[in-house]
């Protein structure tokens, strides 16, 4: 028998993005119901699902797979299916991504989906039965090779693939996808066996052209070749894949990019390191091989980050969903929009920000949008709309939640903060900033009902939190009637950064330099008074001043003369930051790391320099 377990992740990766996908059709369907493309799509994905299922011998996920495909045979033939429909979908898509999980843990036994059969098969049995749309596999098994319709195709997958038979299934799946596939040799229930080599063949009608076949295919990944005709020579997939621009790729564990990302940022130290030596050796020769071995560095830092970095659509894809059914939970009717789906952040980055933005989505969905008869009674059209967006803001990623709702009420919020003593009772205002301090102070909700979806005041305590842990920041805007937006700002990776040098007293700090707008020289006669705190003139702006000496608690007297000044940036705010000296620029290797009680909420990590010593990171966003 084969060992099922050495591609228990494999099965495991591709099988929830099957899952994915049908969520989004399922979306897609239930806004049009009679669009046919999405049945279609959900269909093949059903498909695709129960071939990898049965590979990996998981009979109850098969079973539950094949009786859904079979409903949706009927369904994608009868347009216009109702909403109870779309419900039971969506219900076993929820139990299949949970058995999944559960089937590779070895539970696969366990799955009980007998009330879920029950409905596929009563809903089945109540609907006129239509043409089959190549449900059983099997079917195909005694159709010949021989002078039939159509181009015949062979294709090879790789002798040392990982689950050779669900990857075969997927590569003919992606066939009848460009057209009718027929005489499929072997059969693909043989596919399934120990013996299959990887290597079918079968016959395509299709107005498709040959690379465009070829490139379907190959898109599946460990296909080793395609041929059109009997006795056609082999296509490789991999020269193919270059002659139409595709790169080819293959599935790495995170762990082993994260083990690699740190070897390279022990490399970037020992390169400093080696720089300042050779620099106060001042061979010519050392100082040619530093230089070569610096750029080398340098490129395999930045091809390690590259493949470290994943496009945000990876998490923004399971939010609507998560929007619809928590919309005709509270009665509401919401249009979910998704921006940006190409923008890509590091892997890590991407896995932190999962729940940041679903606790600003169901906030959005609940507190944000009103309820069709009260949009209505404001003149809005009853379908409230919510926006996700990402795009690139410098060296950042800005992420973006908006929505058109009632925005955030001020005046009840302040009242609520005196009420609680969060703020003096002879506070008129709350600036955006105090604002956001109060939302975020942990167990503070304007919620008068607690319920399963909000009113416990935890959340944006807690996103405020895992944002500056990741060295980024949240702000917001918001105007009653009308709606409000959160921006979160997040480095495109936290594994390495550009950091301008400072000095403060007898210690170093590190700032992102990516936040340093310019340098100044900190200028008495450009110092005023705002609000009662300092600020610097700078070109007909007022820039608040933060002293790092007086922040850190730095001792002994400030040097003489004009200290320079850093002019920080982040989301379109600015901060003046004073510091004693500038050390000059370095490429550091950020560290994470749990502050001490008590510890000032500024710095967002630490590194090791060149010479070995410690030094802190410093938040540009707690800053400004």
């Amino acid at each position: 028998m084969m060992d099922r377990s050495r591609y228990a992740a494999l099965f495991l990766s591709e099988s929830r993005e099957h899952l994915n996908l049908c969520n989004q059709l399922l979306l897609e369907w239930e806004r049009d119901p009679k669009a046919s493309e999405p049945v279609t799509g959900i269909f093949r994905a059903m498909h695709t699902l129960k071939g990898m299922a049965g590979a990996m011998g998981f009979t109850n996920l098969t079973e539950l797979a094949h009786r859904t495909e079979t409903l949706l045979d009927i369904l994608r033939s009868a347009p216009g299916a109702s909403i109870e429909f779309h419900d039971l979908l969506f219900r076993v898509v929820d139990a299949l991504e949970a058995g999944v999980s559960q089937a590779v843990a070895g539970g696969d036994e366990q799955l009980d989906f007998r009330a879920l059969l029950a409905e596929l098969d009563d809903v089945s049995n109540s609907s006129p039965a239509t043409g089959s749309w190549a449900v059983d596999t099997r079917a195909r098994v005694e159709e010949p090779v021989g002078p039939e319709p159509g181009r015949v195709v062979r294709v090879a997958i790789r002798s040392d693939a990982p689950m050779r038979g669900a990857r075969a299934l997927i590569a003919l799946r992606r066939a009848e996808s460009l057209g009718r596939v027929t005489a499929v040799r072997p059969a693909p229930a043989g596919f399934e066996h120990e013996e299959f080599d990887g290597r079918f063949s079968f016959r395509l009608e299709s107005e498709s052209a040959d690379h465009a076949v070829v490139e379907a295919i190959g898109s599946v990944g460990d296909v080793a070749s395609v041929s059109f005709g009997e006795e056609a020579a082999s296509t490789s997939a991999g020269a193919t894949s270059a002659a139409t621009g595709r790169s080819r790729q293959i599935r790495v564990d995170l762990a082993r990019l994260d083990s690699l990302m740190n070897q390279v940022g022990e490399l970037v130290v020992a390169k400093g390191r080696l720089a300042e030596l050779i620099t106060a050796d001042g061979s010519p020769e050392l100082q040619a091989v530093s230089a070569r071995i610096g750029r080398v560095v340098g490129e395999m830092q930045t091809e390690v980050i590259q493949a470290r970095m994943t496009p945000v659509w990876q998490v923004f894809d399971r939010f609507p969903r998560v929007v619809r059914d928590l919309s005709r939970q509270l009665g509401k009717r919401i249009a979910f929009q998704v921006e940006g789906e190409e923008i890509e952040l590091d892997r890590a980055l991407l896995d932190e920000i999962g729940d940041p933005l679903l606790h600003l989505l169901r906030n959005a969905v609940d507190h944000g949008i009103e309820p069709p008869t009260e949009r209505k009674q404001q003149g809005k059209p009853p379908e409230g709309r919510i926006v996700l967006s990402a795009s690139r803001d410098r060296s950042a990623v800005a992420i973006q939640v908006s929505d058109d709702g009632r925005g955030i009420d001020r005046a009840r919020i302040l009242a609520k903060a005196i009420k609680e003593g969060v703020v003096d009772k002879g506070t008129a205002s709350l600036t955006d900033d105090q604002l956001l301090r109060v939302l975020a102070r942990p167990g503070f909700s304007t919620a008068t009902n607690v319920t399963d979806v909000s009113g416990r005041g935890v959340g944006m305590d807690a996103v405020v939190s895992r944002l500056r842990g990741l060295g980024g920041s949240l702000q917001f805007e918001s105007t009653v009637g009308q709606g409000t937006t959160f921006t979160l700002r997040i480095p495109s990776t936290l594994a390495i950064l550009r950091a301008l040098l400072a000095r403060v007293g007898s210690e170093r700090y590190a700032v992102p330099l990516a936040s340093v707008a310019e340098t100044v020289e900190y200028v008495s006669s450009a110092v005023v008074s705002l609000h009662g705190k300092e600020a610097l003139v700078l070109r007909d702006l007022v820039i608040p001043t933060v002293h790092l000496r007086e922040r850190v608690g730095a001792e002994g007297a400030r040097p003489p003369g004009r200290p320079p000044t850093l002019i920080l940036e982040v989301g379109g705010q600015r901060a003046a930051l004073v510091v004693d000296a500038l050390v000059g620029q370095q490429e550091v290797v950020v560290e994470a790391f749990d502050g001490p009680s008590g510890m000032l909420p500024i710095f967002s990590g630490a590194t090791i320099l060149g010479d070995g010593e410690p030094v802190l990171i410093l938040d540009p966003a707690a800053l400004v």
